[in-house]
C-alpha cells in the first residue's frame, strides 16, 4: 500500500481528469458541510451523496462498453445538477456564503463540461446510436420478473 504511483494505475478511470476532478469536488462538499447544524444531517447527508455519486458514476461506467459508459455519464451529469440544487439550497438557508456558492457553481459547471466533452468522444469513436433501449439495464434496475 506504500507505493502510490499514479503513473500506471491498475483502474484506468482513476486516470481519468474528470474523475479526479469529481472526487475533488466531494472532497470540497464534505468539508464545507462539516459546520452544519444539527437538525439538518440528512441535508448533508443528501448532499455528500449527489457529490459522491458524480465520481461514482463515472467510475462504474468505467467498467462497462462504450455504449453503458455513456448512460452512466449521464447519470453523473444527474448528480451534478442535482448538487447544484443542494449547493443552491445551502446558500439560500445561509450554510454557504456567496463566495462558496459560486465556487460551487463554477466546479459543477467545470464538471458538466468534462463529462459531456467525454461523452461527446465516445459517442464519435464508437457507432452510438443515442438509443437507451439498446442498453442493457443495470442488475439493480431489472424488473424481478426480467430474464
Amino acid at each position: 500500500m506504500e507505493n502510490d504511483d499514479r503513473g500506471l494505475t491498475f483502474f484506468r478511470f482513476e486516470d481519468l481528469r474528470v474523475y479526479q476532478k469529481a472526487l475533488d469536488y466531494s472532497q470540497w462538499v464534505m468539508e464545507a458541510m462539516m459546520s452544519v447544524p444539527a437538525g439538518i444531517d440528512s441535508f448533508r447527508d443528501n448532499y455528500i451523496n449527489a457529490a459522491t455519486n458524480i465520481a461514482i458514476q463515472i467510475a462504474e461506467g468505467s467498467a462497462r462498453n462504450k455504449n453503458q459508459f455513456v448512460y452512466y455519464l449521464k447519470m453523473a451529469k444527474s448528480s451534478v445538477r442535482e448538487c447544484l440544487v443542494f449547493s443552491t439550497l445551502a446558500h439560500k438557508m445561509r450554510l454557504f456564503s456567496n463566495i462558496q456558492e459560486e465556487d460551487s457553481r463554477n466546479e459543477l459547471m467545470e464538471l458538466t463540461k468534462m463529462i459531456g466533452a467525454l461523452i461527446g468522444s465516445l459517442i464519435r469513436s464508437s457507432n452510438y446510436e443515442g438509443e437507451e433501449e439498446d442498453m442493457e439495464p443495470h442488475p439493480v434496475h431489472r424488473n424481478r420478473y426480467d430474464a
